[in-house]
């Protein structure tokens, strides 16, 4: 695209006015591997604030990304665990020692070792609802809506198109700058999202 440039120039007066309304650029590239490559040049260029789309997961694009593991889905898996554990506790102690105690063979109303299995199964439940909630939180999901949903060609991202958007965001993030950058990187298209639409650079 020889006149990347001169096209950034001239609409570079619309950018300024409303710069809060960028953001960022969507960069499609040919193939998977092309991709995991902008990808990785894309981080060592300084960036932090991007991301891949792809209709399949590619092999090393984690590692491509600098990504690592999600630790904080965890704490919210091992808080859900615990809270299952203490309603199922007190659930039982309270129901059999407390609201509705039955004298049963002089038997305690409330005893640990046949409170196990409900106590299991709740720990067990809230902890998968935890890591879900913890997975949708960090995620920062459910999103409905999204600024490169403006895009037409981004429908592709689901079906057999390859694309890395870098974040307006981010502290690097230059219209001509990055745009020149994923041009270099092999992006066979690239567009300006704004909060209000798209364009093509």
């Amino acid at each position: 695209m020889p006149t990347l440039i001169q096209n950034l120039k001239a609409r570079l007066g619309i950018f300024e006015s409303d710069a809060d309304q960028v953001y960022g650029l969507l960069a499609e590239f040919p193939d998977p591997g092309a991709l995991l490559h902008a990808a990785e040049a894309v981080r060592e260029d300084g960036y932090r604030h991007f991301d891949t789309h792809s209709p399949f997961p590619i092999h090393g694009m984690d590692e491509a990304m600098g990504l690592g593991n999600a630790v904080g889905v965890g704490f919210f898996t091992f808080g859900g665990g615990v809270t299952g554990f203490a309603a199922a506790y007190l659930l039982q102690w309270w129901t059999a020692a407390v609201d509705y105690p039955i004298n049963i063979s002089g038997k305690p109303f409330f005893a640990v070792e046949p409170s196990v299995p409900i106590m299991f199964e709740l720990t067990v439940l809230f902890a998968a609802f935890g890591a879900v909630a913890g997975m949708l939180a960090l995620n920062g999901l459910p999103r409905p809506y999204n600024p490169l949903f403006y895009s037409d060609r981004f429908r592709g991202a689901s079906d057999d198109r390859f694309f890395l958007h870098v974040a307006a965001s981010d502290g690097q993030f230059d219209v001509e700058d990055t745009a020149a950058l994923l041009q270099r990187l092999g992006a066979r298209h690239i567009e300006l999202v704004k909060d209000d639409g798209s364009a093509d650079v």
